[in-house]
Order: structure tokens, then C-alpha cells, then sequence
């Protein structure tokens, strides 16, 4: 739970600030569309967690931009409602998951959460590579909804490295080793 809270931090503290409109609905469609899409399919859960972490980030993005056009200011605001947006991946972990976490990189943490603060900052900073690429191009687009396809393709390559790497991949006595337990609890057991 305390890298569940941790995790949270993180990605409220890497939000960025909306330029103009981050998030346009096409976008929001295309992301909640490609989620459903994977789901039926049968796609490897990490892969759905990038597109889970993006719709979550999108969401706190459009409340931003609701609580702008309200005129609700106050401190901290665009942190409290992304970590307020993205705490919403935790109702996963009430019914369909059990939080297991293991190593990642440089992190114990559980993959189906790794991979949806993944997904949410591949959205953060799509959208911030396509208003340096914008502003380069002299505040035009290079081509028609470029808006929506580079977040989209950058979720679609991140998927397809999680699902090449199996980062969901439960943790079996095979895979771990003979000196992990099956799941991964004792991984810094200093006491052997």
C-alpha cells in the first residue's frame, strides 16, 4: 500500500501544465477505445494498464479543464485532481487483482500499476512532444489529427515492449529462481 501511495505522489508530481488543450476528445475516444478493444481480445494485462493509466490521465486532464471553465482555483488543484484521477486504478486491485509486487527496473511495485503510471506519463509527455513539435512547425501540425496519433502510437510501441517483455507475468518458482519465493516476497531478505 505505501508504494501504491508512493506511486501516486510520483505521478502527481510529473504532471505538467495544460497548454491550451492536451487532451482533445478524439483523443480521449481513441484511448477509451483501444482499452475496450484490448480487453476483449485478451491482451496481456500490462498492456491494458498503459492504456488504463492513459484514460485516467486524460480524465484528470478534461477536470482540469472543467474546473478551469468553473473558475474553481485553489492550491495544489491540477495535483489533487490528477492523483484524485489516477487513484482510480485502485478499484482494480478491489476485485479483479491481487497487488503483488515485484522487481521492475529499479522498482518493487506491482506491473499491472507500473505499467498504468506508464501509460499515464507516455500521455503527459506525448502531448508535451507534440506542442515543442508544433511550436517548431510554427504553430501548425505537420499533418492532419497529429494531436491524436502520436499519443497512440507512443501507447501502442510502450504496449508492445510490455507485452514483449512480459512484464505482467506472474512470478513462478521458475521464473524467479531458486532463491525467491514464488511470490517474491522475500526478494531483500537480508537475514540468509
Amino acid at each position: 500500500m505505501t508504494t501504491f501511495a508512493l506511486a501516486l505522489i510520483l505521478v502527481s508530481l510529473f504532471t505538467l501544465p495544460a497548454y491550451a488543450n492536451p487532451a482533445c476528445a478524439v483523443c480521449t475516444v481513441a484511448v477509451a477505445a483501444g482499452l475496450e478493444i484490448a480487453r476483449k481480445l485478451g491482451v496481456d494485462d500490462g498492456v491494458i494498464a498503459i492504456w488504463a493509466g492513459a484514460l485516467l490521465t486524460l480524465i484528470g486532464y478534461w477536470t482540469i479543464l472543467w474546473f478551469d471553465k468553473k473558475g474553481w482555483n485553489f492550491k495544489f488543484r491540477n495535483a489533487i485532481l490528477m492523483l484524485l484521477s489516477f487513484s482510480m486504478i485502485f478499484a482494480v486491485y478491489i476485485k479483479d487483482l491481487t497487488y503483488t509486487p515485484k522487481p521492475i527496473l529499479i522498482f518493487y511495485m506491482d506491473p499491472f500499476l507500473f505499467c498504468g503510471i506508464l501509460g499515464g506519463l507516455i500521455l503527459i509527455y506525448s502531448s508535451v512532444f507534440y506542442q515543442w513539435m508544433k511550436k517548431k512547425n510554427g504553430g501548425h501540425a505537420h499533418f492532419p489529427f497529429e494531436k491524436v496519433v502520436l499519443p497512440v502510437v507512443a501507447l501502442v510501441i510502450a504496449g508492445y515492449a510490455v507485452d514483449y517483455l512480459h512484464l505482467c507475468e506472474p512470478i513462478t518458482t521458475d521464473t524467479a529462481g531458486p532463491s525467491i519465493a514464488a511470490d517474491g516476497s522475500d526478494i531483500y531478505d537480508f537475514d540468509e
